[in-house]
C-alpha cells in the first residue's frame, strides 16, 4: 500500500500543536483522521481540506472504547497514529483522586487502547508508526502538576513497552517538547521567566514539533526512541 493512501490518526488537532501538525500532514499529500475534544475554529479549516474530524472523550474508558468503534467504522488502515491528546491539570490544597484518574485516562489509557484495538489498522499499512507526543517535565517531576507529570513519565513506558511488541512490523517513538508556543495571552515577565528555562533561549513555534514528527515518521531505523525537544533546558 502506498504511503499516502492509508490515513494517519492524530488526537486533539483541533488547536496550537496539533492543528498545525495535522495542516502540515495535509501539506504533504497525507490523508487525515482527527480527533478533537471541543469544536473549534481550527476543525473548520481541516474540514475544508479533506481531513476527517471525530469527537472524542478520552477521560473515561467508555469514551475511549466509544471513539475506537467509531473510528474502525471509518478506515480499515491507518498509515500511522500520533497521540498528541493532552489535558493540563494542576493539584489543588487537597488530594484529588479524580484528577489523577483523568489524567492517566488522556496520557495512558487512551493510548493504551487505541494501540492495541488499531494495531491490525496499522499492519494493513506499511510502513506504519506510533508516535506518542510526552512531555519534558516526565524528566523532571512538577511540584503543581504531578497527576499530570506522572502520566506523561508513563506514556514515555509505553512507547518503549509497544515499540518491543509491535517490532519490527509497527515502529512506536515519541516526542518529549518543553515550551514551544506561548499563548497569546501570556504575560511578558512569564514569557521571560520561561524562555530563560532552555539554554536556547527561544519560542520555536509548533513547526519544530511537525520536524519532529516527519524525522519519525520518515526514520525506517528507529524505533522505542523518544526525541527530547526542550531548546536544551537538560543544559541549564
Amino acid at each position: 500500500m502506498h504511503p499516502l493512501s492509508a490515513p494517519i490518526l492524530l488526537t486533539g488537532a483541533s488547536q496550537r500543536v496539533g492543528l498545525h501538525c495535522a495542516q502540515r500532514l495535509l501539506d504533504d499529500g497525507h490523508r487525515v483522521i482527527v480527533s478533537y475534544r471541543s469544536e473549534r475554529e481550527g476543525l473548520a479549516q481541516l474540514r475544508e481540506r479533506g481531513a476527517l474530524c471525530l469527537p472524542a472523550d478520552f477521560s473515561s474508558e467508555p469514551g475511549i472504547l466509544n471513539f475506537i468503534e467509531h473510528l474502525h467504522s471509518q478506515t480499515d488502515c491507518l498509515r500511522a497514529i500520533v497521540h498528541n491528546a493532552s489535558d493540563w491539570l494542576a493539584e489543588g490544597e487537597e488530594p484529588d483522586a479524580a484528577l489523577f484518574n483523568q489524567m492517566v485516562n488522556v496520557h495512558m489509557l487512551a493510548p493504551y487502547l487505541i494501540n492495541l484495538h488499531c494495531q491490525q489498522l496499522l499492519q494493513a499499512a506499511q510502513p506504519a508508526d506510533i508516535v506518542h507526543i510526552s512531555d519534558d517535565v516526565a524528566r523532571t517531576g512538577s511540584a503543581k502538576h504531578i497527576a499530570y507529570s506522572a502520566s506523561k513519565a508513563g506514556l514515555e513506558s509505553l512507547t518503549l513497552s509497544f515499540a518491543a511488541r509491535f517490532a519490527p512490523h509497527i515502529k512506536v517513538n515519541g516526542i518529549a517538547p518543553a515550551l514551544v508556543l506561548f499563548n497569546p495571552g501570556d504575560a511578558a515577565d512569564y514569557r521571560a521567566k520561561a524562555l530563560s528555562k532552555s539554554a536556547l533561549g527561544i519560542e520555536p513555534g509548533a513547526e519544530v514539533i511537525y520536524q519532529s514528527l516527519r524525522y519519525l515518521l520518515d526514520n525506517p531505523y528507529l524505533t522505542g526512541t523518544t526525541l527530547t525537544v526542550n531548546g536544551g533546558r537538560h543544559l541549564k
